[in-house]
């Protein structure tokens, strides 16, 4: 216990320090989240100096081994770090892909070059990830995948369409699930890694409802692929499959919590309630709207604790496993409620998508509102989670 409190006090003084005065406000929009990569673009360059102080002290993926450039936390260390992030209400330095679902899945299944490779350029955010997963004719059928890849003697050749790639416009990096064997279903699907930059790979945005393009379509054709940008062996990709959506799951889980775009903006639900319902003895004047926020902030809170508690437990060598469907699922139904409630409070002032009569905060609500409705299609669809808790939590016949 001294240890962990001279770690904590230790922890306090660097941040205090090295934390710059704009990375303790909150993120108003999604541009200012910091994605890293090697064409990354800082909306304030403050951003970038704080990515690069955590990420020299491993920081950005503090329970990763230091040999990987990692923060080599202990879990009780890290969550000393993240109380006192919280405390100074200091920004995530870096959102990646590469740290919420590749890296744990390297860790697990890539060989020592992959690790030592891959793994530091994540922490320093040098390099930003896509997720090569689901495919036109899949479906919710991931296992279903076509994109084929063949064994030409030194290297691998890679022809098929990719759907729902995320930034795949943007990313360096794809991980990418392809078929090595067409006679099998499960046990012919291999994990691969591979530059966007090769020849043959092109990323079409997709635009949404929103008007945001988060989104694209990809296509391979011809694509080279070293050999040795195989993770695991060959045609035993669906294992690594499954444990990276379990990381997934959970990362789209955290989007209940709340974050950029969920009405920080607006200073949240309580302040947005009373600043467009009107205040009473220093509470929403509205009892109803008042009961709505309150039952709102405790299912969050119960949320995050229960989450917390999976997050210790998976630490504690038991993994993700099938629980992560059920907060995927309920995570979304979290996050679209937060934001119906949000359009509940603004009223008119809800519908706005552009010009004036409307803030900037108030358009932005609006399109994160119609874009949370995509939670409940990806990283696996709401029906597809149902699935899971039936027969893996529950234990349910067929």
């Amino acid at each position: 216990m001294e240890a962990l409190e001279k770690f904590r006090q230790e922890t306090r003084a660097w941040l205090g320090e090295n934390c710059p005065p704009s990375m303790r406000t909150p993120m108003t929009s999604e541009d200012e989240t910091v994605w890293g990569g090697r064409n990354a673009k800082y909306a304030n360059p403050e951003a970038k100096l704080w990515l690069d102080r955590m990420a020299e002290r491993g920081w950005t993926a503090p329970t990763w081994p230091k040999a990987y450039g990692g923060g080599g936390l202990s879990k009780e260390e890290n969550q000393v770090l993240q109380q006192e992030m919280r405390r100074i209400k200091a920004r995530p330095p870096l959102s990646s892909f590469g740290i919420w679902m590749l890296g744990p899945a390297l860790l697990e299944f890539a060989n020592e070059e992959q690790k030592k490779e891959h793994l530091p350029r994540i922490v320093r955010g040098e390099i930003r990830w896509c997720q090569g997963y689901s495919e036109p004719g899949a479906g919710s059928d991931l296992a279903g995948l076509q994109t084929k890849c063949e064994d030409k003697g030194d290297h691998y050749l890679v022809n098929g369409q990719k759907i729902w790639t995320s930034y795949a416009d943007k990313a360096d990096w794809i991980f990418c699930l392809v078929r090595t064997d067409p006679t099998k279903k499960h046990d012919g699907i291999s994990f691969l890694l591979f530059d966007m930059a090769t020849p043959g790979v092109e990323a079409r945005p997709i635009s949404m409802i929103s008007g945001a393009s988060p989104f694209c379509e990809t296509f391979f054709t011809d694509v080279k692929v070293p050999k040795g940008n195989l993770v695991g062996e060959l045609n035993k990709g669906w294992t690594i499959a499954k444990r990276l959506l379990q990381h997934e799951r959970e990362m789209i889980s955290g989007m209940g919590l709340g974050g950029a775009g969920s009405g920080a903006g607006l200073g949240g639900l309580e302040q947005a309630a009373k600043d467009y319902y009107g205040e009473q003895n220093g509470r929403v004047a509205s009892p109803s709207l008042r009961d709505h926020i309150t039952r709102q902030k405790m299912d969050g809170k119960a949320f995050a604790l229960t989450m917390q508690r999976s997050a210790e437990e998976a630490k504690a060598g038991q993994g993700p496993g099938a629980a992560s469907s059920i907060f995927k699922y309920y995570g979304t139904e979290l996050n679209k409620r937060r934001f119906e409630l949000l359009l509940e409070i603004m009223g008119t002032k809800g519908l706005g998508w552009e010009g004036e009569g409307f803030t900037g905060d108030e358009i932005t609500v609006t399109r994160s509102w119609l874009r949370s409705k995509g939670n409940s299609i990806e990283g696996g669809t709401s029906e597809v989670q149902l699935n899971v808790v039936s027969k893996r939590v529950l234990s349910l016949p067929d």
